[in-house]
């Protein structure tokens, strides 16, 4: 059983942290951060502290993987902070592993939150025995333009401000994945909204119950094979979450990587799997067919698997606890999670 954190409350300060791609602190895109941080502060009544090495930039945080994890550290060690919200993803999380104490991580449990390559640190959180949150980063749905949408507000409040059981999620009305740059003269415009069509249930039957684990498909492949990976044990009775990034990969991935969770036995140990909705539905039915062809390789066609759900790479979001009990309703083709996500 993973450790959860407390919940935040109105007044308590939080972190943000670079751990990845460092360009909240690039002078263009300043804006974009303070925005994100204008809404934890307005919409969420938090105080917000950057850490120091968080806003130098791209450049200095690249070449200074340390730094990026003395943050972390810090940010965790420090009782003040109730939470640690990253910047944005990337894929650069993987060079921080020499420089993290998981003894630190594990004594000063506390909500830390992000997607994308921040997967990494989920595992980081994992291996240290603590519940963290794969959901909104601070310049994409902190800094939605014009507003936040209300989808994500609703969940912010629901996971990580209250104790009570999450419950259903249900599907967002719209989605969006448009690409506006992040220019100051657009930040008033909008981003188009699609009607979604909301989850579709690719296989399976029933009600099955497990324990939430999973992330952005292609950071997970940077994991595997090392001390990050989890052990045997974690997969068993588990809900897997896989989502894809702004990269789009190409659907023979989507089998490539399946096939391999099936050859280490993943596949053959958990309930169920959700899929995020792919970026732009870019190889929406492509995705679906490759997952589909792997599982009748290797007889998994009763494994329930939910597909277009509304986590990762797609706006608005909600958010995915590690670790709590979750459930695909395939009859109803409706996920929920059963406990709450914080104390």
């Amino acid at each position: 059983m993973l450790i959860k954190p407390k919940k935040l409350q109105r007044g308590d300060c939080v972190a943000t942290v670079s751990p990845s791609w460092g360009g909240a602190g690039d002078p263009e895109l300043r804006w974009r951060y303070e925005q994100g941080v204008n809404r934890l502060e307005d919409i969420f009544g938090l105080k917000v502290i950057p850490m120091p090495n968080s806003l130098k930039g791209g450049d200095y945080l690249y070449n200074n993987p340390q730094a990026r994890a003395e943050d972390l550290m810090m940010a965790f060690k420090d009782e003040n902070i109730k939470g640690v919200f990253t910047n944005i993803g990337g894929e650069e999380s993987i060079r921080l592993l020499p420089y993290i104490d998981f003894d630190v991580i594990r004594e000063n449990a506390k909500i830390f939150m992000g997607y994308s390559d921040v997967t990494v640190l989920h595992l980081f959180c994992h291996k240290a025995g603590i519940s963290s949150f794969y959901g909104p980063a601070i310049l994409t749905d902190f800094a939605e333009n014009v507003e936040m949408d209300p989808y994500t507000i609703e969940m912010v409040n629901r996971t990580l401000f209250s104790n009570k059981i999450i419950g259903e999620i249900q599907p967002a009305k719209e989605w969006t994945s448009e690409r506006l740059e992040w220019i100051e003269t657009n930040k008033n415009r909008r981003r188009t909204m699609q009607q979604n069509a909301g989850y579709e249930l690719l296989q399976g039957s029933g009600l099955v119950q497990g324990r939430l684990i999973g992330g952005c498909m292609e950071v997970l492949e940077f994991v595997k094979g090392t001390e990050l990976w989890p052990e045997k044990k974690y997969w068993e009775d588990s809900i897997l979450f896989f989502e894809t990034s702004e990269e789009k990969p190409e659907p023979k991935y989507i089998r490539y990587w399946l096939r391999n969770y099936a050859a280490q036995g993943i596949l053959q140990r958990i309930k169920g799997i959700i899929f995020g909705k792919p970026q732009d539905e870019k190889y929406y039915d492509e995705y679906k067919h490759e997952i589909l062809k792997v599982m009748k390789e290797y007889s998994l066609e009763d494994l329930p698997i939910l597909y277009n759900l509304n986590f990762g790479h797609t706006e608005p979001k909600f958010i995915l606890p590690y670790g709590v009990m979750a459930e695909i309703d395939c009859t109803k083709e409706k996920f929920s999670i059963l406990e709450n996500g914080v104390q």
